[in-house]
């Protein structure tokens, strides 16, 4: 009964006209990105950080998660029509979906990635609504020492779950925690790596870094592979699967929504991982696993249903615990400490509506997509044929106006530029940033975690091995590493990522 009232209460908290505006924006920006090859969830929301200072905190946190689970749905459709996914998630996708296409059954691959998203969209919130309260209220017992080894815990999972050289994925975390130390010491006072610059004396600015790894980034790698865009595919069809069709894609939807629930509740999963993950699963277990790749709609119907799945629950442990699964979850702790609130199982009791609120907005948000998404098939289209040189000048002007709003100092718009040069260095060299932005965030709060759990036991390192949570932690942190460090597993798992986009 408990849990009913403060679903009653997230409702009460969305279903309002200002509420209900924002998330519908969130989740037509979401597909709009989405759609649009060359954006991306994680880089929608940096450049919208800066909108969310004039907004209520619940307001801005509703429209940014419909960003995010939005842009899932969107990816779908210029995997299927153009053989480009539109969003990394959907990678899976364009293998079957295109295909399907090809055959005139791109209305139908449309519909079965519609569906299966809404369906799994549906169920993973209400896992969120299940699971979040206990787990926030185990994190309530965690002490400083415990809250270190979980972060530990969170990067070496991150580690293990990026794609390519396990090397590079740890250099990586190593960069991103060396950028987290820049600034003042807030307990000595004494300015680290600033080099004499005052600009960095409270650090270099997250919203500016994020923009650069995940903006302009993005945009001097798409301008890379302009040229080699596939021609649209315009022969839409009927919408609706014929009943065979519907027949074969329940069960993996079932599994595909099974099996992204739980991957996007890890570190470093979320979407992309669980999309995979699906699609191997339905290929290893198909009576006919030739058919994949040639237009099974089996293929479209796991990976949609994973990918936004892992999106839902990946809140969980960015709810719960303030520790973010992925880059997107990230921004979304960055925007909630903009708006002056500390991320963690607090939340729940002391800013309940917040709380209750964002995942209300989960369930409005899915149905604005299935309602809104298949009758506007034409519209994206219709966007599908702008050229990207036309479309990436508006971005990056877009981009600067809203760094530079932040603290009007010019100097976080070059900050951003740096780090977009960086970060297309880095995708040129196979080098995944999304480890570095959760070492950035995740290693400030390291610190003074360790620092906290040291001056409580009078600096006796084993306080983190006599606390049992803390041993768990750390005992599992170190059997991931012996698992990574094993020759079949590291090159299994190099070769299962090998065709991911970076």
């Amino acid at each position: 009964m408990e849990l009913l009232g403060d679903i009653g209460l997230g409702l009460s908290v969305v279903l309002t006209p200002l509420n209900l505006g924002w998330c519908l924006i969130g989740v037509l920006l979401g597909t709009l990105i989405g759609v649009l090859p060359g954006l991306g969830p994680a880089a929608t929301i940096a450049m919208l950080l800066p909108v969310t200072f004039g907004l209520p905190a619940v307001s801005s946190l509703i429209m940014l998660a419909g960003i995010y689970y939005g842009a899932q749905y969107g990816g779908s459709t210029t995997a299927i029509l153009i053989n480009l996914p539109g969003e990394t998630s959907s990678v899976v996708t364009a293998l079957d979906g295109y295909q399907m296409a090809r055959k005139g059954r791109a209305g139908a691959a449309l519909a079965t990635a519609a569906i299966g998203s809404f369906f799994a969209g549906t169920i993973a919130t209400a896992l969120v609504a299940f699971l979040a309260p206990p787990l926030a209220a185990v994190a309530l017992r965690f002490g400083a020492a415990e809250y270190f080894a979980l972060m530990v815990l969170g990067l070496v999972a991150s580690v293990a779950l990026a794609r390519g050289s396990v090397l590079k994925a740890v250099a990586m975390v190593v960069l991103g925690l060396l950028l987290g130390t820049v600034g003042t010491d807030v307990n000595s006072g004494e300015q680290r790596f600033t080099f004499g610059i005052p600009e960095l004396a409270e650090g270099i600015n997250f919203v500016a870094l994020a923009m650069g790894m995940f903006g302009i980034a993005e945009i001097l790698t798409n301008l890379d592979h302009e040229a080699t865009r596939t021609p649209l595919t315009r022969v839409i069809g009927s919408l609706l699967p014929s009943r065979a069709e519907m027949r074969r894609i329940v069960g993996p939807i079932l599994r595909g929504t099974g099996l992204g629930s739980l991957l996007g509740i890890l570190p470093g999963g979320g979407a992309v991982l669980a999309a995979f993950a699906a699609y191997a699963l339905e290929k290893k277990i198909s009576r006919t696993p030739s058919e994949f790749g040639k237009g099974a709609i089996e293929g479209v119907a796991a990976p949609e249903a994973a990918n936004n799945a892992g999106a839902q629950t990946s809140f969980i442990p960015m709810l719960t615990l303030g520790i973010p699964s992925n880059p997107v979850m990230a921004l979304m702790v960055g925007a909630l400490t903009i708006q002056g609130i500390q991320p963690g199982p607090q939340v729940m009791t002391e800013q309940p509506e917040l709380f209750w609120g964002v995942i209300a907005s989960m369930w409005i948000g899915n149905l604005f997509l299935i309602v809104l998404n298949l009758p506007l098939i034409g519209l994206w289209v219709r966007l599908l044929t702008i050229p990207y040189r036309l479309l990436y000048p508006a971005i990056l002007v877009f981009c600067c106006v809203g760094v530079l709003s932040l603290n009007n100092l010019p100097s976080d718009v070059f900050v951003m530029i740096l780090f977009g040069l960086v970060g297309y260095v880095l995708v040129r060299l196979d080098c995944e940033p999304a480890p570095l932005l959760l070492g950035f965030i995740l290693g400030p709060m390291m610190e003074e975690y360790l620092r906290r759990a040291l001056i409580l036991a009078r600096g006796d390192m084993t306080t983190f091995l006599t606390r049992p949570i803390s041993l768990a932690l750390l005992l599992l942190t170190l059997a991931i590493i012996v698992v990574l460090t094993l020759p079949a597993i590291r090159a299994k798992r190099e070769e299962a990522f090998e065709e991911t986009p970076a």
